[in-house]
């Protein structure tokens, strides 16, 4: 045998006997390894053994991605930072806080810190919170943003900075559910399903009636109508993308849309008044303030897009954003010395009113049509103070998903398998991993094809079957791709009792909805219908 072929069956054995899953094939470390190997001639070398993998090590690789990451934390002064946080138990029940940086450069991992004997409440988060912002540079923080715990809320007052996170799970599954509408009703008419009936009759009568109904259809197909609307909202948020600056657009357009789909379910003028409308505008309102904050607005106000001809014709009911006097909170606590106050407001006005650098016919031709970071960049330069602002805000997110999504990578490390692992060890384990693959993104071996996308999967390249495996970064939980698998089996090749758990949880999900719009929604739609 010869030895390359005798190399290919001792990875291959290594592989096969330590369970390693075959995606592990597409990682450019693997291939660096051998590669390395392959050309350097390193007599009697051992590979490193179980403790100095799990000691000398692991500390060692820390602090090299430590050095690797400190051109992305550089950068933080000129773009800003979001801090993000969220809570988990780890496979031994420990709490765990996780912690992370993100801006233009995509989201890195900062610490988790084992909470285990400690009394979570608003001051025990702000004070973790507050040695995070030490850590990171306080004027280098942006804003903050955590779940919506109420030990979390309850540090705005202490940090006076968070925003809410939403989700959509709910309607995905009735966009789901609509589809294999008619895998459902024919499984509650068939002999197999009225055997099943005698388990619990009241149940399965109530099942069958609703999925039967045209009427009880009309109302889904209603409610995803005009929920889609605020779904398609939520799924431009919930990304790591930077959006800070299109919330406070996307929001007031969104209503307006949810506005004109339930009008014109009911026939009705845009000048009338609607019952319906009226509690949902009441439920969105509610949310909006509940999330809302002074950053929002001046985001908003430093986009220049939201203050040109082009923008502001297409709606008659647009105002430019310095019409609103929100951004001034903000001002004011950036800019605490009156010189530099008053000299912001002066760069604010000139840019708001289009004055003086503004007034020139390019500047004005590119508000609607540049990327506002690319139209600051080159248009700014004379208005310095608001200038470093826009580049901070312009690459800011606006949710807590890219924290939410690394807790797969926490899983994958300190797994059932691994549940032995002490917390500070896991912590750099995950450290490592992490932000090991967020450096990788940016390399131009990332689209090679032999290691193309490594981090993105499992063993299926284009399948979601492993997510536990690695986290899909982008990845929310409103995507095409993870709706297509939240029923992924034909409703018709189910067996019987899978099919009556899912028409169940459909059913439970639907009337979950329906009460969060109120019961007066509820009765209102029914009086619509007729």
């Amino acid at each position: 045998m010869n030895t390359r072929a005798q190399l290919d069956e001792e990875i291959v054995r290594m592989f096969y006997t330590g369970g390693l899953p075959f995606n592990l094939a597409r990682n450019p470390h693997y291939h660096k390894a051998f590669t390395f190997a392959a050309t350097h001639n390193i007599p009697d070398y051992v590979p490193p053994g179980y403790n100095k993998l799990r000691t000398t090590l692991r500390q060692q690789e820390k602090n090299n991605v430590e050095k690797l990451l400190q051109p992305i934390k550089a950068t933080w002064q000129e773009k800003g930072l979001t801090i993000v946080c969220d809570g988990w138990s780890d496979p031994t029940r420990k709490p765990l806080i996780n912690f992370m940086g993100t801006s233009g450069n995509g989201p890195m991992f900062l610490k988790a810190v084992n909470c285990c004997g400690e009394v979570k409440d608003k001051f025990f988060i702000a004070n973790l919170m507050k040695e995070v912002i030490d850590e990171v540079g306080h004027r280098n923080v942006v804003q903050i943003i955590t779940d919506n715990a109420a030990n979390c809320k309850g540090q705005e007052k202490l940090l006076r900075a968070f925003a809410d996170t939403r989700f959509a799970s709910i309607i995905v599954m009735l966009k789901r559910f609509k589809l294999i509408k008619q895998g459902l009703q024919a499984m509650v008419i068939s002999d197999e399903y009225n055997s099943y009936r005698e388990d619990d009759m009241v149940k399965a009568n109530f099942v069958k009636e609703k999925l039967v109904s045209d009427y009880w259809w009309d109302k889904i197909a209603y409610i995803i109508d005009f929920t889609k609307l605020i779904y398609d909202m939520l799924r431009v948020c919930d990304t790591n993308k930077s959006c800070l600056h299109l919330v406070y657009e996307l929001w007031d357009s969104m209503i307006e849309k949810v506005k004109c789909e339930i009008y014109k379910k009911e026939k009705r003028h845009l000048s009338d008044f609607s019952p319906f409308y009226h509690v949902v505008y009441g439920i969105l309102i509610a949310h909006w303030i509940k999330s809302y904050t002074p950053l929002h607005c001046l985001a908003h106000s430093l986009n220049p897009r939201f203050y040109s001809d082009g923008w502001l014709s297409e709606d008659s009911c647009r105002v430019a954003p310095h019409r609103d006097g929100e951004r001034m909170k903000y001002f004011r606590r950036l800019f605490p010395n009156d010189n530099d106050f008053d000299k912001v407001l002066d760069e604010f006005a000139c840019f708001s009113l289009k004055l003086e650098p503004f007034e020139d016919l390019m500047s004005l031709t590119k508000r609607h049509s540049s990327d506002p970071k690319s139209w600051w960049a080159n248009f700014g330069a004379e208005i310095s103070l608001l200038q470093s602002l826009a580049f901070k805000v312009f690459g800011q997110p606006t949710s807590s998903s890219c924290c939410e999504r690394n807790w797969s990578t926490c899983y994958f490390i300190h797994s059932l398998r691994r549940n032995k692992l002490n917390p500070s060890r896991a912590e750099d384990l995950v450290y490592i991993h992490y932000n090991l693959r967020l450096l990788s993104r940016s390399s131009s071996q990332y689209e090679d094809e032999k290691t193309k996308m490594w981090d993105v999967g499992g063993d299926a390249f284009d399948s979601l079957g492993d997510v536990r495996y690695l986290e899909f970064d982008e990845l929310s939980l409103d995507e095409p791709d993870l709706e297509n698998q939240l029923i992924s089996e034909d409703i018709n090749n189910c067996n019987i009792g899978d099919r009556q758990r899912i028409a169940e949880f459909a059913v439970i999900s639907l009337f979950l909805l329906t009460n969060a719009l109120t019961v007066a929604c509820h009765m209102h739609i029914a009086e619509q219908n007729g």
